[in-house]
């Protein structure tokens, strides 16, 4: 579990094809502060596991599904990203509850300045997210956590502030570049219990009794 509160940026130095899947190398400091073989790394807002690492790097697997349905699939030498170890039990929640698990990806819109080094972030967002995307409401992208300031048709926007920007990746994105998305939990188990509701059959009562003939 994360908080979408990214600590470092890290430097990919390679993403190396396996036969199933990728290796992926990253060179930070930060996060390796404590680090130890399993441990949980989110890069790009997608939970990783560390698989080796030394004072200047970790390895991890990647998996084919993660690499057809996150960007990290994308990253090339030198590209830079997102990094925040996982949430101890004793650490405050600063942004919103992040799983690390993609629910797609969007397409990078634009970064539009608005004054005073803060920002405005337009993303395209696929259909089948829109009904968990509100105004207002948290989402993570590329594992950030942000409050989505407005919403039209298929796209959303948030507002970055200096310090989001200067911390994390953002001004490294390109109009075009795919950028993953982790909508809040808490609108999918919404979903999930309303399905579940509306599917359980009509209480027994005593009318209902009578209008099944008994």
């Amino acid at each position: 579990m994360f908080t979408g509160i990214i600590e470092e940026l890290g430097t990919v130095e390679r993403l190396d094809s396996l036969p199933t899947g990728a290796r992926l190398r990253i060179r930070c400091r930060q996060v390796l502060e404590d680090a130890k073989e399993g441990a949980s790394i989110s890069v790009n807002g997608v939970c990783l596991t560390v698989a080796g690492f030394d004072a200047a790097f970790f390895s991890a697997d990647v998996s084919p599904e993660t690499l057809r349905s996150s960007n990290l699939g994308d990253l090339r030498t030198g590209a830079l990203v997102n990094l925040e170890r996982a949430l101890t039990p004793s650490g405050r929640l600063g942004g919103h509850l992040v799983q690390g698990h993609i629910d797609g990806t969007g397409e990078f819109l634009g970064l539009e300045p608005l004054g005073n080094d803060n920002w405005w972030l337009r993303v395209r967002i696929p259909s089948e997210l829109e009904r968990y995307v509100v105004a207002k409401g948290s989402i993570a992208i590329d594992g950030i956590s942000l409050t989505v300031a407005s919403l039209d048709q298929d796209s959303l926007a948030v507002a970055i502030i200096p310090l989001t920007y200067r911390e994390t990746a953002l001004g490294a994105r390109r109009p075009g570049d795919r950028v993953n998305l982790e909508c809040d939990i808490l609108a999918k188990y919404v979903e999930k219990l309303l399905a579940a509701r509306e599917g359980t059959p009509p209480a027994l009562t005593m009318d209902r009794l009578r209008d099944l003939g008994f």
